[in-house]
């Protein structure tokens, strides 16, 4: 199995988020909060967990393929995991109506959280794409 250095790194922090969060969130929900847990709380960072596994595969298959498209990839993941949530937390709340409001709120500060680390890792990735392409462009000019 062909693996890039990138998607090694994504992976091992998107895993180390996810345990991280998912401790913390255990922790304050059992410790602090106890009568807010409701059952749906494990499926949270499953949810955002399987999400960023697909969101990198298809990063690196369009940065093979199509690596002109990057930026309308990363947008169309965006909208479609915004779309994805919402449709979530619609059914959740429809069907299961247990603590629905914790359910609501501990979902979208999940949903923040990744939003903000997938956003910081792939900026970091074009930076550094970036920085390497005018560091070849730089040497190719001296020699």
């Amino acid at each position: 199995m062909n693996i890039s250095l990138t998607k090694r790194k994504y992976l091992l922090y998107l895993t180390i988020l996810t345990l991280l969060l998912s401790g913390v969130g255990g922790v304050t929900y059992f410790s602090l909060v106890p009568e807010h847990y409701f059952g749906g709380y494990p499926l949270i960072p499953i949810y955002f967990y399987i999400f960023g596994v697909f969101n990198i595969y298809m990063f690196d298959t369009c940065r093979r393929f199509a690596p002109d498209k990057m930026l309308l990839l990363h947008l169309a993941m965006k909208v479609l995991k915004m779309i994805l949530s919402v449709i979530v937390l619609v059914v959740y709340c429809m069907v299961v109506r247990e603590e629905a409001v914790a359910f609501m709120l501990t979902f979208i500060v999940y949903y923040l959280l990744y939003l903000i680390f997938e956003t910081s890792f792939f900026a970091g990735y074009e930076l550094n794409k970036k920085r390497q392409k005018k560091n070849k462009t730089k040497n190719e000019t001296v020699a």
